[in-house]
Parts: C-alpha cells; structure tokens; sequence
C-alpha cells in the first residue's frame, strides 16, 4: 500500500503554493519534500505539478489527485474528531434555525430541559421559515420542513416525522357558504396566507383520482405566522392552511372544521439538517440527539384516525 503521507505533503505543497512554503509549514527539509513528491510521480506515471522558476501549477491530473487528497485529509480529520469527541464533555455554543411554528411550540418548551442537561452548550436560535443555507450562514443545525429529496445532498439528514397540512376554518364561516366539494368551491372564501411574488396565496392540493388543483386567490390577510393566521381563522375571518399539529386542538374541539378532509396537502418531512465534512462537535451532537428525542411524535389529524 502506498504510504499516505505522500498524499499529505502534496495537498500541503499545493495549498502553501510551492515547497518551500511546504517545508516550513510540515516541518521538513524541501529537497526531501520534492524527492517524495518526485517519487509519487514515477510511482503513478504522471506528472502532477509543473515547475518552473514562478513556482509551480497543477497538471490537470494533479488537480483531479488533488480533490481526492482534500477528500481524505478530511476522512482523516473527521476520523479522528469522532473518537475525541464522544470523549469530550458537551460545551461552546450551538447556532440554529428552526422552523418558527415549531420553535414557538415544542422547541421552546423543550429547550430548558436541553441547557439543563448540558450547563456548558450556549444554544443560539434562529426562528425563520426561509431556506438557511448553513455553510455560508454559519449555522450548525437547521429544523426544517422539506418536502421528499428536496434537500441538500452535502448536508446529513435526519427526517423526523411526517408533516402535513390541512385547511381550516370555523363551522360559522363555512355555514355561510354552500358546503364545497372541490377547491374550485373555495375561490369565494376569504384566504388567510403566505403571499407569492404576485401578491396571491397558492395552494395545491391532491384530490380522490390523482387529481391536482392549484387554488389561487387574493388574500385577505397576507402572512406567514401560523399563530396570527390560526387567531385570525378562530374570529370567521377567513379559511387558512395550518400544519397539522398547529390545529389538532382546534378541531378536535370544534372550533375548527378540517375543510375538504378528501383533498390533501403534498406533504413532506420534519427533519433536521447538519453539515458533516469534518464530523460533529459534541455539543452539536448531543443537540440533535435530544431534538431527535424531542420532535419524532406524530401527530394524528383526528379526521384521519383509522
């Protein structure tokens, strides 16, 4: 087997731009630094680095080994922060993005118990429903509801649960109406909702025989936060799509009517997302593992029930 270290001093002398930067940084003499990746070289039957008196240039198969060196420094590195870091106790400070339906429910009940368990993790909360992009945001964890394979493939996934949606509004307000029976129906409703670049609420749904519509309207009331629009729905203002566990109490109450209960929401997942490249500090690993904990229930529609 090759020795892999030659796979280090070159991904070194290429990211120090040259061998004497390489020596210097590894520690090691640059004639014995050049004769090893001289000999990695005749041992592979290519030529990974051009010379000259500028400095040296990657080869087009030099940048192709070169990807893969990156690739298993990184293993190596990740290799070695898993077995560190499950002897580590849990501190530092943990960034993360949650959904804000869900952190305005289950994760602010849950959070004390978390920063109970572990005095040294700082947890900082983003509450937002835009898409985080967590490399370039800084962001070790993102709660978030994707719909199935539209997720980053760089990033680890944990799906949680099923999270579905359903459209609701007071027996009241439905009585006002003749009783629907496709969503074409519905386009005389006053809609409470998240607004488009159009200034129009979208919503599709999946009817009895594959059917799809897109209901489109003006919206009453334009906006994201579930909270308002629940509130908003319970005063006979106008018919709204909630997540499910938003509104079980409300309708298994009565005070909300499942609109349409034969047409469904696409649905997708509650999942948590994290990078990986370099593996998971112990705070952040213990953070997924308690909202792993937390968050798996499912939440049953009472119309829905077997």
């Amino acid at each position: 087997m090759q020795d892999l270290n030659d796979l280090y001093f070159f991904a070194n002398v290429v990211q120090q731009g040259g061998f004497t930067a390489a020596g210097r940084s590894l520690g090691i003499p640059k004639s014995r630094l050049s004769r090893r990746i001289s000999e990695l070289e005749i041992r592979l039957g290519a030529r990974l680095l051009q010379r000259n008196t500028r400095g040296i240039a990657l080869t087009d198969l030099g940048s192709r080994y070169y990807q893969h060196c990156q690739e298993m420094i990184a293993a190596a590195e990740a290799a070695e922060l898993a077995v560190t870091s499950s002897l580590a106790e849990p501190s530092g400070t943990v960034r993360a993005s949650c959904v804000v339906a869900i952190a305005q429910s289950e994760v602010a009940n849950a959070l004390p118990a978390f920063l109970e368990r572990y005095p040294k993790v700082n947890i900082d909360l983003l509450f937002t429903n835009r898409r985080v992009n967590l490399l370039e945001e800084g962001v070790d964890v993102a709660i978030r509801v994707r719909a199935t394979d539209d997720e980053d493939p760089n990033l680890a996934t944990r799906r949680l649960r099923a999270a579905s949606a359903v459209l609701v509004a007071t027996p009241a307000l439905m009585s006002r109406y003749p009783a629907p029976t496709h969503p074409r129906d519905l386009e005389k409703l006053p809609l409470l909702g998240a607004a488009d670049h159009d200034r129009r609420i979208h919503l599709t749904l999946d009817g009895p025989d594959k059917e799809r519509y897109e209901l489109v309207s003006e919206p009453r009331l334009a906006v994201e936060d579930f909270a308002l629009r629940k509130r908003a729905a319970l005063r006979n203002l106008g018919l709204t799509m909630l997540p499910t566990e938003y509104c079980i109490e409300e309708v298994e109450q009565g005070a909300l009517v499942h609109v349409l209960p034969d047409w469904r929401m696409p649905s997708g997942h509650l999942q948590i997302v994290y990078p990986t490249q370099r593996g998971l500090l112990p705070a952040v690993r213990v953070f997924v593992d308690f909202l792993i904990e937390q968050l798996s229930k499912e939440f049953i529609f009472p119309d829905c029930k077997n």
